[in-house]
Order: C-alpha cells, then structure tokens, then sequence
C-alpha cells in the first residue's frame, strides 16, 4: 500500500444515515389521527354520506398523474399483479420484462403462474430495444412489463413503436419514476397501465402501498372488483361509470388488496408537497453526480434525451474491479461512513438481488447484463441529507475509488 497523500487525506468520514428517511409532515400525522379516531380504517366505512379517504386520494392522484382512473392498493407489487390479472394474463403466459429490476417485479409475474421473460438491460441500465424486439418477434401478442429500475427511462417513444409493431401490451413499472418526464409526458402514461410505489424509500412514505393508473375503463373496473369491492365499486373516487361493471363484477374474483384509510390519509397530506419534494431529491442527485463525475474511473448511466428522472438514488460502475475489488472497494467505502448496495453479489442482499437469485424464473442467458450488473454500484439519497452531504458523499466514494486498486 502506498503512504502517498489522497484525496481521502482531505475529506472526513461521511455520518449521515442513508436509511432514514424524513418524518411525515404535521398535517400527514394529524390526518391520521383524524381516521384513527373514527374507528373508521377500512376502505369502505367511511362516515356516512360522505367520501372515503381512499377514494378521495385516488381521485387526487389520478388528477395529479394525469389519467383517468385509479386504485390505490396495498402494495406497488399488488398494483402489478392486479394489472396483469385485469389484462386477462393466463397461467403459463409469457410476460417480458427487464433482466435487471428488483424481486417484487418477476415476483408479480410468478404470482399469476406466468412465464417471465428475460430482456438484457444496456449500459445505461434500461431495457435493451435490440433485445426487446428479438423476443417481442418470438412473443407476439403478450406483455411487456418494463421496469423504470432506479428511476432510469427507456426511451418509451420508441419503446412502445415495437410493442405496437407486435401487439405487445405495455405495462408501466414506476416505482421508482413517480413524477419522472420523458419529453414532457409523465412516465406511467405510455404504456396501458402503470403500477407506483409508496414504500418508505419511495417519493411518497406510506411504509407500504401504492397506485394502478390507467386509461381503459374496463382495465380499471376489473381492477377494481380484484381488489376487493364487495359491489362497492360506485364509492370509488377515480373509477369507470357503474354500467362498465355491469358484466365484470359477476366474472371478476375478489383477491383483496386495496388501500386502507391510514395510509391513504398520509398519502393524501403527503401529495401535496410531492412536487416539492421531486425537486428536492433532484437537487441532491445533481449534487452526488457532480462530485462523482469528476472521476476518471467510475461510470456513470447516461439518460435519453428529454428525459427528466427523480434522484432517490444514485448508480454508477467500477468496469476496473472484478469481485474481490468490488468487495473491497464497498467496505472502504463503507469505513468512511458511505452505505453502498453492490448488484454484482452473487447472493442477494437486501434490495440487490438479480435475476441469478430468482429460482422461479427460467434460468436466462443475458451475458451483457451480467456484465453490466458485476460492477453495479447503488447509493439511496434520502431527503434527510442535505445537498452538501450529497457533495460529500460523493467526493468520498470518488476519493476511494481513486485508491482502492492500491491496496
């Protein structure tokens, strides 16, 4: 090892703490208390003659995405799975979706006994269109369900060319591009139907939850009755005229799954301040990606062009390391205080796993993607560091990867 002064030499180690998230604003806790006070929790006891809470974040939401219908569900892999099913997605059907994403996603496709399909991602961590057109012409008319992974946008416009030219359905993923842009157009409204996510670490904290957004209104009517109406489904906030449920209500099963009324008054508080929010986490983004793209080792994912993302995370590649280096590199960093996820572990780790870990699906030769993920570095911004504790961190884990091969 060498005693030559580094950039390390000058920076102190970082003490932030890159699981804790912001506490809910005032008015999100008075929300609840509110709802807790009624004793009215469920999604359809509201009090009477008046709207439901659920209901009236769906119609919030819906305004705010803006598409025509919502559910609010228990979950953002509820969401996905209740859009396959309402797509009409049959035991042993193929679903595409992207080689790299997080569990939840092929999971969702497994929940329905469909078939995923693998496509290999690019440098730039989306969905590879090359790849994409190859099995959309060996899978005509099925589904594609691309995964926004990290907040990274495909170029949706040339995306969904393909998927017309083959009868492809598209399914939106966005747990991670709430309020993302692709050349003006929200992401979630290019495809069919979007699914979003209001994990603790997503833009919106109900500790668990999110939303299924879409256009079609017979989409949303079976949506709905899975999610448990009980022939409520005229107390919905964004939901199609009664006569669309007509025949749907009596062929549709029940797979409860919709939101109560504690998250939703969280949520509803938390809306909003969202585009304040997206700006915020932007402004940290930038930050981090300043200070690492003054390395010359560490690379950084480039976005399409019109594309606007929302930076609750950051990724970047270390090409130079193989595994050994990789490990190093993650607790060196990790000394100075900087938590790190690395998707190249050949076991999955917390929100890391790749698609070698998922047994349930098909075992898939993406050689590219391999390449790509084995270097894979992920970073969480949360809203409680500052834009100078988004400089720091990035300084250190530029500082480190300047020495790392050194020791």
């Amino acid at each position: 090892m060498t005693n030559a002064p580094t950039a390390l030499d000058s920076l102190t180690a970082f003490s932030g703490d890159f699981t804790q998230q912001e506490a809910l604003p005032d008015n999100a806790i008075h929300a609840v208390t509110d709802v807790l006070r009624t004793g009215r929790l469920h999604r359809y006891n509201p009090v009477p003659e008046s709207q439901s809470v659920v209901s009236r974040l769906e119609a919030a939401y819906a305004q705010w995405q803006g598409q025509n219908y919502c559910l609010a569900c228990a979950s953002g892999g509820y969401a996905i799975a209740t859009a396959l099913r309402a797509l009409g997605v049959q035991p042993g059907d193929v679903v595409m979706t992207n080689a790299f994403t997080l569990a939840p996603v092929p999971g969702a496709i497994q929940s329905v006994n469909a078939q995923a399909v693998l496509v290999e991602v690019t440098d730039d961590l989306v969905l590879d269109l090359d790849d994409f057109t190859t099995k959309a012409a060996a899978h005509p008319n099925t589904v594609l369900l691309v995964s926004h992974m990290r907040g990274h946008l495909v170029d949706m416009r040339a995306l969904m060319a393909i998927a017309n030219d083959f009868n492809i359905t598209v399914v939106e993923d966005c747990a991670h591009t709430m309020g993302a842009t692709l050349h003006g157009t929200r992401s979630g409204n290019f495809g069919h139907v979007a699914c979003f996510s209001t994990q603790t670490y997503k833009h919106m904290n109900s500790g668990e939850g999110g939303f299924l957004t879409t256009n079609d209104a017979e989409l949303a009517a079976r949506a709905i009755v899975l999610s448990g109406s009980y022939m409520l489904y005229e107390r919905h906030g964004a939901a199609p005229a009664p006569d669309v449920f007509d025949a749907i209500r009596l062929e549709t099963p029940n797979c409860s799954g919709r939101m109560d009324n504690v998250r939703a008054a969280m949520l509803l508080a938390q809306l909003d301040e969202l585009d304040t929010n997206l700006t915020r986490w932007n402004e940290r983004h930038d930050a981090m990606h300043r200070a690492i793209a003054e390395s010359n080792r560490l690379v950084l994912p480039t976005a399409v062009d019109g594309a606007l993302r929302i930076g609750s995370s950051l990724q970047f590649r270390a090409p130079w390391l193989d595994a050994e280096g990789c490990e190093r590199f993650m607790a060196r960093c990790s000394e100075w205080g900087v938590d790190l996820k690395w998707f190249g572990n050949p076991d999955p780790v917390a929100f890391t796993s790749q698609h070698r870990s998922w047994h349930y699906v098909k075992p898939h030769e993406l050689p590219h993607t391999d390449s790509v993920l084995a270097t894979l570095f992920d970073v969480r911004i949360p809203l409680t560091f500052s834009v100078e504790d988004c400089t720091h961190v990035g300084q250190l884990i530029t500082a480190v990867a300047a020495t790392i091969d050194d020791e």
